[in-house]
């Protein structure tokens, strides 16, 4: 059977195209008018477009309706209420107002708020984002919205989204109307997430508490084989892997989720999936669905999709590579160089805003991809470290180096491939070379930034990219509206840009040891975990920046602050609880179980009265007894460092305590216990191991 998919594509979404064919004409170009201008929703407008959405929900077999949020937790939350209203005589109708599309009240006490709501403070809002389209899925209505308390403070990763949108928009305009452009309506921030994770065999999964509770493995001995001999990257894809790819793509496909390409990654059992571009917000909207989606289709497949950020040590851990650029509403590429970048001046001004945003932000780019998680990766070989610096690539430093130094760049001639091999064919060799160790890398016409974690929003950090480039352009754009001569100024604001902050700019290798050093001597940050970067956020100067664009509040800054580092104990605290639990209830007991046997046959042995050899049994129970004992030490000590996390004052005392206590004790503990897999035999073993995960499916 031949799939239709350009009929099956946003078949389940009320897109454009449906709005077009079901809505009054004045209603639709009402609607059309409040989106691209961003204006506040006639409530007339909005019933009659509730009630087109509602047919054509119930057409397509929904019976429920929910606002889909994405609270402060990273994952969506939703609450469904049904269309029935009854209408006397037992009966009931099917009714859906503008009021239930345009507002919702969901319990706002209940969510992550950093002390901004009290349990005895329950009342919230979540309001329709009609810039990102509603969609039907198990047979409900879902309306993507924002987050509220009662009071007005954001409680959710979409309204800050949409408020550095609007900034970006604002003040990359300002630049374009000084270079005569009058025809663009909006400037807008684009987003196409790589996503990677795991797919293991459910069955397993289910015998490791600690992919359960923690979604990564605590313990576990690496196997014979693990991504050494480079063979899984782009292999060819597994017969259960691809129906589950398959099946992925078409329901993805269904809520107009532009899923474009799925390899096999670099380590065993790891996958990407990767969409095309789309406006930041329904980019972070589609995210969303890819990662609750992959879950449950892995489900329906015995597989489960693990989404940390480091499921298993000593092979590649998983990221969410983050392609971001902006775009006008004519279709220009703000970031494409074009032919001759040194003589694009609009490009060079845009550039140079994100490179003196990016060193004088650096801070808050490494807080935005801040995680417990994230912590176990970044800065290993599949990962960018901790320093954030920019990658330009070669033409692009010789042309910014240049204009430094007032001296003439001489163009590059694209010369075409020479592969050596007359059959195939030639093609233009790229005037620069891609590098993957870059935490944030420019691509061609975008930039990539390749620190975020799997399991995270994207919101995040767009949030903190909009609005760090948008205060670059402001800047930009306050001295060319007053400059006399506005070339002069221009280049002038280029030359000192590149002057001050060509620290950031490093091209060579992110993951050597040279690059540590040097990055320290250009004063570049190297914020190794998130307890040393959480405290950047409320510096003076970041309280200023979302302040002044209006993209949170002090109190909304100072609830995500206490929100992170409350996230951040309460993962350490579960994953330390987690790892006593497994140790005390499943591998000691394995290990004196192994003792019994290896000491019943010793004994059966000499019992016998021959001079059997003892020496294997004896050394094996020496061995193991003796870790035995330092497993029990360490157990004690966790147990120990844990109930002494309570004693610490404050917040960011107690989340240090759990980074340098007991992570550190968790780490000593899973030392031994890998010591002892390798020791203990396989039927005593009470835990799946690597080997078992990695490679079980097929």
């Amino acid at each position: 059977m031949i799939m239709d998919i350009p009929n099956l594509f946003g078949s389940m979404v009320f897109n454009d195209k449906v709005m077009r064919q079901r809505l009054p004409k004045d209603v639709y170009k009402a609607l059309k008018r409040t989106i691209a201008e961003q204006k506040h929703l006639n409530l007339d407008v909005a019933n009659v477009v509730a009630s087109a959405m509602k047919e054509w929900a119930i057409e397509k077999g929904a019976t429920h309706f929910t606002h889909w949020f994405q609270p402060m937790t990273g994952v969506t939350a939703e609450k469904h209420d049904s269309f029935i209203s009854p209408s006397g005589d037992d009966n009931i109708i099917m009714e859906f107002s503008g009021k239930e599309l345009v507002r919702g009240e969901p319990d706002a006490s209940s969510f992550p708020s950093g002390g901004i709501r009290s349990t005895f403070e329950a009342r919230g809002y979540t309001a329709w984002d009609p810039t990102s389209y509603a969609f039907v899925k198990d047979n409900t209505l879902y309306i993507p919205t924002a987050f509220c308390s009662y009071s007005g403070e954001a409680l959710d990763k979409k309204t800050p989204l949409l408020r550095s949108m609007e900034v970006i928009n604002k003040e990359a305009k300002r630049i374009l109307r000084l270079f005569g452009n009058k025809d663009v309506k909006r400037v807008i921030a684009t987003v196409g997430p790589e996503q990677e994770y795991f797919l293991i065999d459910k069955e397993l999964y289910e015998k490791r508490p600690d992919l359960i509770y923690c979604g990564r493995t605590l313990f576990g001995a690496r196997p014979p084989k693990g991504q050494e001999l480079e063979d899984h990257y782009f292999a060819s894809i597994k017969p259960r892997v691809s129906a589950f790819m398959k099946e992925l793509d078409e329901e993805l496909w269904k809520l107009g989720v532009l899923a474009k390409t799925k390899h096999n990654e670099v380590a065993p059992a790891q996958h990407e999936i990767a969409p095309i571009f789309s406006t930041v917000n329904v980019a972070a909207d589609h995210n969303q669905l890819i990662m609750e989606l992959m879950k449950k289709i892995a489900n329906k497949h015995n597989l489960v999709c693990l989404l940390h950020e480091k499921p298993f040590a000593g092979v590649n851990g998983s990221g969410k590579h983050n392609n971001w650029s902006i775009s006008t509403n004519t279709g220009v590429n703000l970031l494409e160089p074009g032919e001759t970048p040194y003589e694009n001046a609009q490009f060079l001004l845009f550039l140079s805003a994100v490179i003196k945003a990016v060193d004088e932000y650096q801070d808050l780019l490494r807080i935005s991809v801040a995680s417990a998680g994230n912590d176990h990766r970044l800065g290993a070989n599949e990962a960018p470290p901790a320093i954030i610096s920019i990658f330009l690539g070669d033409e692009l430093t010789e042309i910014i180096e240049s204009i430094e130094n007032d001296t003439c760049y001489n163009q590059k001639e694209k010369c075409q491939m020479e592969i050596g091999a007359t059959v195939l064919p030639h093609f233009p060799k790229d005037t620069t070379d891609r590098n993957r160790t870059s935490p944030f890398a420019f691509t061609g016409n975008k930039f990539e930034f390749r620190m975020l974690g799997s399991s995270s929003s994207i919101s995040d950090p767009n949030v903190v990219l909009n609005t760090i480039v948008a205060e670059s352009l402001s800047q930009f754009a306050d001295r060319l509206e007053k400059a006399s001569d506005f070339k002069a100024e221009l280049t002038s604001i280029v030359k000192e840009t590149i002057r001050n902050h060509k620290r950031i700019i490093f091209n060579g290798n992110n993951y050597s040891d040279e690059w540590v050093k040097e990055s320290e001597k250009r004063g570049l940050l190297n914020l190794k975990s998130t307890v040393e970067a959480l405290p950047y956020f409320i510096a003076e100067k970041n309280v200023k920046l979302f302040t002044k664009h209006n993209i949170f509040s002090e109190a909304e800054i100072n609830s995500r602050y206490h929100i992170m580092l409350e996230e951040y104990i309460k993962v350490l605290h579960i994953e330390a609880l987690t790892l006593l639990d497994m140790t005390k209830r499943g591998i000691i007991p394995s290990v004196i179980s192994y003792l019994k046997d290896l000491s019943e046959v010793a004994l059966n042995k000499k019992s016998i009265g021959k001079d059997f050899n003892c020496k294997l049994e004896e050394t094996l129970i020496e061995s193991i007894s003796d870790l035995g004992a330092c497993l029990y030490r360490n157990v004690e000590k966790l147990d120990n460092s844990i109930l002494e996390a309570k004693n610490q004052e404050t917040l960011l005392d107690t989340a240090k305590y759990y980074r340098e206590v007991v992570f550190i004790a968790m780490q000593e503990l899973r030392s031994v216990i890998d010591n002892l897999e390798t020791k203990v035999g396989k039927k005593y073993w009470a835990f799946p191991t690597y080997g078992e995960l990695l490679y079980s499916v097929y």
